[in-house]
């Protein structure tokens, strides 16, 4: 084996890339595995689950690095094979714990199911931790070697992922991230001398490959909507399509046929036709409605609360934005608008709609006033330059996990302020933007929005919004209506009108009285009339905070549409758990700060605990007095520093990419790569100084300011390009800051190595400690105060950093 002195060969240096693209495909995939499982919002969660497992391994190598080294290549081989052979049965291990946060209330058990979730992921990363951290030990003479290689691979694992999504589905992906480790422990255990773990190696690779692709299929919990569906007799699945963006299954149901028309009115003259059921990540459901050119079969369409607009307006400019399974552009068509616009995020929809069910669905995509855009709803309506005498958002988001109340944590931009804002500039004079919701009670995401609408109408400039505004519901469905102008007394008898034939309440025009909007679906009582009549008053922020839910406006900076919940409501859902309290919940928060809870002490028993077998005072002695404390304090806010900014680059790319986990892959590749880079340019050699870590702080402070002010306008400037090149500028943008961010960790180590190197792997502990508590704990912060004050706080965190590091600390 060569020495520690000699650079790293060529087979370590592939291995070393291998694995490190392994790990963070890994941290990727899981994002998009329990997005079919669970529900996406859960990607902070993995982000955090990742680092204890880093973290953890750090400790683990900080005990045995010594006895490891002696046999570099057989450890290193060792734990290559066991990042390769746990990836898969982890992941199985978790999903068969069926975490089901909607029973958390009821069972306990659930929460104890987290933490197995928790420890059964994090194992891998375990794994690569030691291979990685012991080649960085063993090579500490040529470690830019090995830190080029990690860099590498890990950047091109977390953007790799993504194109292998588009070819694979992710049960497959998982083994080919499984492959990466068996093989790098096959480079890496070349010329060990061993004859018989080559061929275990050889005989794991092969097993991988054969894995029947349904032992790797991730199973959504059963209360989601697909495997609900499929429960009902004779029901299949008839198509299937995978790309990073979801998993897109078709299903038919010939024995009890779909009748899928979500608000439809009892008094329709006819039922939907022919339907199948379009499932995105097993929830969400959509119709693909056959169609042979017959507008009779359409008739049922103009009898649900979305076809409001249709009536006063003739013959419209349409926006369709989310075209699904087309529902939305079939209303258009059949109301006879003269252009229509379909917007639509995930291209495998449209390949769906335009080349399975072609003539299933009557080509409604090819028509000639039909026009399909594949691309973000916001960023399409940033870059549009016609106007629209109609824009509709129709049940987006409107089911499934949002129903269940477990979105807090999921930024949604279709939803916000400035949102609705945009689509408003992109009307024409008198053109109306129609937005069609589940109807949930007692009442909370309709007020949310109804919030929402004044503010961007007062934002415009409007003084009345009442008069702009017009609101109905149905039994299932409401839909919200904003209009370029007044409705005019014309308008409102239509509107009147339309209700009145169809059974629908007037939940809210300028002169409408309480009596209307409760008429024909009763609540007992005008709660729809009386929470519009009091966001329009002067009592408005009084009535926001006095609400039993949480119905503030939602914006770009807190873009949490889905936010509800209030801690009061959690003690009134207990108090009526057998009386449908379930009404009452809203989860997503307090499944959060369950995260949270689980992320402290799992960080705490994994990663310090380890390095407690030591005697503390043994450790810092001779360290100096009052040494540790700065220790704590200048480690631990790094890496809520670090994470903090990660987490609402994240949030914010969300917005900018339009879709969440392409968001996480170019922020962990783009911090990781930069910040390894700043990491990599630190000399160790240089005696520490003061301005080493002032300059990369004050830098951090500066572009993050710049950032604060400056992303929404560069984000608004670029966001009708193409992802990829969106992608390429925001790797620029994450550049310069990552390589600040990636200076302030290595400087104080060096600290540590003059004065107390006994201190490092407690140094290397708090930080890992931080970062994995800090990803889950900036959610919570961005939910309360929003990403702007999330990256203010990141800031503060790294000034508090730059005053631990005092002059104190450095040696005589």
């Amino acid at each position: 084996m060569r020495g520690a002195t000699d650079p790293p060969s060529s087979r370590i240096l592939l291995a070393i890339g291998l694995l490190s693209a392994a790990a963070l495909a890994y941290e990727v995939l899981l994002v998009r595995l329990f997005s079919i499982i669970q529900w996406h919002q859960f990607a902070f969660m993995i982000i955090s689950v990742a680092l204890l497992g880093y973290g953890a391994g750090g400790s683990f190598l900080s005990l045995c690095a010594a006895r490891l080294e002696t046999r570099f290549g057989a450890a290193f081989a060792i734990q290559a094979a066991l990042f390769g052979a746990s990836t898969i049965p982890c992941f199985l291990a978790a999903q068969a714990l069926r975490f089901n946060p909607l029973e958390a209330l009821w069972d306990p058990g659930h929460v104890f199911r987290l933490c197995g979730i928790y420890l059964l992921l994090c194992l891998p990363f375990a794994f690569a931790a030691c291979c990685i951290g012991l080649a960085l030990s063993h090579y500490r003479e040529r470690l830019h070697y090995v830190y080029a290689c990690d860099l590498v691979g890990a950047s091109g694992g977390a953007m790799g992922v993504m194109g292998v999504l588009y070819l694979v589905f992710p049960g497959t992906a998982l083994k080919v991230v499984a492959l990466l480790g068996l093989v790098a422990s096959l480079i890496a255990c070349r010329g060990l001398g061993s004859r018989w773990w080559p061929v275990v190696l050889v005989l794991a690779i092969a097993g991988l490959l054969v894995l029947p692709e349904g032992w790797v299929r991730p199973q959504p919990l059963p209360y989601k909507g697909l495997p609900q569906a499929l429960e009902i007799l004779g029901t299949r699945v008839i198509a299937e399509r995978s790309s990073p963006l979801g998993i897109l299954q078709v299903i038919e149901s010939p024995q009890v046929p779909f009748r899928h028309a979500p608000g439809l009115s009892l008094n329709a003259p006819a039922e939907p036709p022919e339907q199948l059921g379009l499932f995105q990540d097993a929830d969400g459901m959509s119709a693909i409605t056959r169609y042979r050119g017959d507008p009779a079969t359409l008739a049922y369409l103009d009898y649900l609360p979305s076809a409001l607009p249709y009536h006063l307006i003739e013959r419209p400019a349409a926006l369709v934005l989310g075209a699904g399974g087309g529902s939305g552009v079939l209303q258009a068509i059949h109301h006879g608008a003269r252009e229509i616009d379909a917007v639509e995020l995930d291209p495998q929809i449209i390949a769906l709609l335009r080349e399975d069910f072609r003539e299933y669905t009557g080509a409604i995509l090819d028509r000639p006033e039909v026009r399909v855009h594949s691309a973000d709803a916001r960023g399409f309506v940033a870059g549009a330059s016609e106007r629209f005498d109609l824009i509709e958002l129709s049940l987006l988001d409107a089911g499934g996990a949002s129903g269940a109340g477990l979105q807090a944590s999921n930024a949604n931009y279709l939803y916000t302020v400035e949102a609705l804002g945009a689509y408003l500039r992109r009307l024409t004079p008198g053109g109306i933007l129609a937005i069609t919701r589940t109807v949930t009670l007692p009442p909370r995401d309709g007020l949310k929005l109804f919030a929402m609408a004044v503010s961007a109408l007062e934002a415009g400039g409007e003084a009345v919004p009442a008069r702009r505004l017009a609101w109905i519901r149905g039994l299932k469905t409401h839909t919200l209506l904003v209009r370029n102008g007044a409705f005019e007394p014309e308008d409102r008898s239509r509107i009147r009108d339309f209700c009145r034939s169809r059974s629908f309440d007037v939940a809210f025009l300028e002169d409408a009285s309480a009596a209307e909007s409760d008429r024909y679906n009763r609540l007992g009582q005008p709660y729809f009339f009386e929470g519009a009549k009091a966001l329009l008053g002067p009592e408005r922020q009084d009535f926001i905070r006095r609400y039993k839910f949480d119905i503030s406006p939602a914006t770009d900076d807190r873009p949490y549409f889905f936010q509800f919940f209030r801690w009061p409501l959690l003690r009134e859902a207990v108090a009526m758990r057998g009386a449908g309290g379930v009404s009452l919940l809203e989860l997503g928060y307090p499944v959060i700060l369950a995260t949270l809870s689980q992320a402290v002490f799992l960080s705490a028993a994994l990663i310090l605990a380890p390095l407690g077998v030591r005697r503390w005072r043994g450790l810092v002695a001779g360290s100096g007095r009052g040494l540790p404390f700065r220790v704590v304090v200048l480690f631990a806010a790094i890496g809520l520093g670090f994470m903090f900014i990660e987490m609402a680059f994240i949030q914010k790319l969300g917005l900018y990419l339009g879709h969440p986990l392409l968001a996480v892959a170019v922020a962990l590749s783009g911090f990781l790569v930069f910040a390894g880079l700043g990491s990599a340019a630190v000399s160790r050699e240089n005696r520490p100084t003061r301005p080493a870590m002032a300059w990369p702080i004050a830098g951090i402070v500066v572009l993050g300011s710049s950032y604060l002010v400056g992303l929404p306008g560069i984000f608004a400037f670029a966001s009708g390009h193409d992802t990829w090149p969106k992608a390429m500028l925001a790797l620029i943008l994450i550049a310069p800051l990552g390589f600040c961010m990636g200076r302030p960790f290595p400087t104080a180590l060096a600290v540590l190595s003059h004065r107390a190197p006994a201190l490092i792997p407690w140094a290397y502990g708090i930080n890992a400690c931080a970062s994995v508590i800090g990803a889950v704990l900036a959610m919570l912060c961005a939910i309360h105060f929003g990403l702007s004050a999330l990256l203010a706080l990141a800031m503060a965190c790294y000034l508090v950093a730059l005053t631990a590091y005092s002059t104190r600390s450095y040696p005589d």
